[in-house]
């Protein structure tokens, strides 16, 4: 046997462990699909659904919706469970809050959810264009719901108050995962700035807003942990906490060291309900924006 014979194997990456029965999909194939991939295609927006590899993004854009990626589709950072790419951001465009409050009329939208790559090259971290997307979809949709999940904007109290000037319902900041494993999983990121922010949020709202964030489960945590982050989230008074199976998206990313079952993913929504969070999705598909139109704030307008 030579060398490259014993040597070979160690260059090949591990493949992907087979995913269980839970997790496997069925590609719908309405038309639905296509217009809102035509819609998207035309107005030159970017989503999550498509840039982060979402599971489901065949299933919402069968249902006419998406999670609008906003600032770009290069991020600042590399963490190790995400799929969109890091790289050096191109400029903001102008006229891109007018483009997706567009897109959001066009799909009559009841709720919509914005995200953004992280903008650390910015100086507000691209605070001022989630204010100014925000304002634009409720000029052109009165009576929607607006949600964002935003980056940390290291934690800087003048990016926060942009984006709540705007008076969103719902401020979004993923914890991902718990404090051990936040160095690995989540590059440059820190589990106890992601608790101020959210806390940070809620205290300077002037307005009534629910806070929500969201946790990967199969990177290794450990329960108690996981019971452990939920509890801070609590502590940060947190309202919302959806809970979902991390899946990899290229063999470059982090492995997946557990699959949870459905069962495990029921009784820690138990637990996260007996914690006092408002509402809670937890389920092995469940992602930060999936079906994030169940929970509808009560100081929304009526559409």
């Amino acid at each position: 046997m030579s060398a490259t014979d014993t040597e070979s194997p160690l260059l090949q990456p591990a493949p992907r462990p087979r995913l269980p029965e839970w997790l496997r999909i069925r590609l719908p194939t309405t038309g639905t699909f296509a217009q809102t991939r035509g819609l998207l295609q035309d107005l030159k927006l970017h989503t999550v659904c498509e840039s982060a590899k979402c599971p489901n993004h065949w299933e919402c854009w069968s249902k006419g919706t998406a999670t609008f990626m906003i600032a770009g589709d290069r991020c600042t950072r590399a963490c190790g469970f995400c799929a969109v790419s890091t790289a050096k951001p191109l400029p903001l465009e102008a006229d891109e809050p007018g483009r997706v409050a567009e897109a959001t009329r066009r799909m009559k939208l009841s709720h919509v959810v914005i995200t953004a790559v992280a903008r650390d090259d910015l100086a507000d971290g691209g605070a001022e264009h989630f204010r100014r997307t925000i304002e634009a979809v409720r000029s052109l949709n009165p009576g929607i719901v607006i949600e964002v999940l935003v980056p940390d904007f290291l934690d800087k109290v003048e990016a926060i108050d942009a984006v709540l000037d705007a008076r969103p319902h719902i401020y979004n900041h993923n914890l991902e995962t718990v404090r051990r494993l936040t160095p690995s999983v989540r590059h440059r990121a820190m589990y106890d700035r992601s608790l101020a922010v959210l806390k940070r949020a809620k205290q300077r709202a002037s307005f009534p807003l629910h806070t929500k964030s969201g946790i990967m489960l199969g990177l290794g945590e450990r329960e108690e942990e996981l019971l452990e982050a939920m509890r801070d989230l609590r502590s940060a008074d947190c309202d919302i906490l959806t809970l979902g199976q991390y899946l990899q998206p290229t063999l470059k990313h982090l492995p997946v060291v557990e699959f949870v079952s459905p069962e495990r993913f029921a009784r820690y929504g138990e637990i996260a309900r007996e914690m006092g969070f408002e509402h809670v999705a937890s389920g092995p598909m469940v992602r930060s924006s999936y079906h994030a139109e169940e929970f509808r704030p009560s100081t929304a307008a009526p559409r």
